[in-house]
């Protein structure tokens, strides 16, 4: 039954994005963190539960997100399992592709097998260090490598999909980029995938101690990438890193955010992207989100805007606008397939 519901979800979102249909979500369920990492600005600007999204906001969010067609949606935070309805939200969204981010520090066996059956399509367990010290001084927290790495156990093991459901997720940044080949054998022995995203250090709300790698960099991520199946990630994603590395830009496509994709924050704030979250075009308490999307899109300053290469937007432009070649071909296979 599973395997069926997610087939048809499957179909529906290739059918959304070969109609140009808006595709893509980011959803901060929550501001709030148990942890404290020195490359992310979000949780110090956590607001009382009470100020939050309620549950009866994420149901009506669903149905109108059902209106748009289906959405991969990626549920985000601060840690959105501090949340105690967090089980409630992904039940409310399971029509959509649905990918959960989570330090991993609250996964029981009993959460996980909660999640796995709420229809959450994959789990990402953050982990940016082969090494637990520096993964543990980063998050501001010990014992916080150990915990992601039995949090990736037992979301692994209560998914009806297995390892395909589960994948780590690494912060690229100078001083972890050369422990990613140990990550990557981490993360194979374990049975799961493996994504990175570059650290953003110029978006609202982000820390300024994630430095973006000094070297080249693409051409050894190509390399782990035909090494390592289970590395996924879209290869044009990869091979235009350095540009963004190096000042670049102008070899970079033009950012589609606002128009197909969009960030929706813990209060209901609707922006093009979770680097632009202050550049709110309303909040979904106020207005119907079809709405508030028509405004924002063909902001000027969106089209104009090369501040981030994180693996959200280059998850966009590989997909968008009817998608290109290589990218559904990575979709269909590596990104589904190990």
């Amino acid at each position: 039954m599973v395997k069926l519901e997610d087939l048809r979800k499957d179909a529906a979102f290739a059918l959304g994005l070969a109609r140009k249909r808006p595709f893509q979500v980011l959803l901060q369920v929550t501001n709030r963190c148990n942890m404290t990492c020195d490359f992310c600005d979000f949780w110090p600007n956590g607001v009382a539960p009470k100020l939050e999204l309620t549950t009866a906001d994420f149901q009506r969010l669903a149905a109108q997100l059902d209106e748009l067609g289906t959405m991969f949606i990626s549920v985000e935070g601060g840690e959105p399992l501090v949340r105690k309805d967090i089980v409630e939200i992904l039940r409310a969204l399971r029509k959509h592709v649905t990918c959960l981010y989570t330090n991993g520090w609250f996964v029981t066996p009993e959460l996980a097998r909660e999640i796995a059956g709420a229809g959450v399509t994959q789990v990402g367990v953050s982990i940016d260090y082969a090494d637990a010290v520096n993964h543990d001084r980063r998050r501001g927290i010990e014992g916080a490598t150990e915990r992601a790495w039995r949090a990736v156990e037992r979301l692994r093991d209560a998914a009806p999909a297995g390892g395909r459901a589960v994948h780590v997720m690494t912060v690229l940044m100078d001083d972890n980029a050369g422990d990613l080949e140990r990550l990557l054998e981490q993360s194979k022995r374990a049975g799961v995938g493996h994504w990175i995203t570059l650290v953003s250090n110029t978006g609202y709300r982000r820390g300024k101690k994630g430095l973006i790698p000094a070297a080249p960099i693409s051409k050894r991520l190509l390399e782990l990438r035909d090494r390592y199946p289970h590395f996924r990630v879209f290869r044009d994603y990869v091979s235009k890193i350095d540009a963004f590395r190096s000042g670049h830009t102008e070899e970079l496509p033009r950012c589609r955010a606002g128009d197909q994709t969009f960030n929706i924050d813990h209060q209901g704030g609707v922006s093009p992207c979770i680097e632009r979250i202050d550049w709110s075009a309303g909040n979904i308490r106020d207005e119907e989100l079809s709405t508030i999307l028509a405004r924002m899109h063909g902001d000027p300053r969106i089209a104009a805007c090369q501040s981030c290469w994180t693996v959200c937007r280059g998850f966009a432009q590989e997909l968008g606008n009817g998608g290109t070649l290589s990218g559904w071909r990575d979709l269909v296979t590596r990104l589904r397939s190990h």
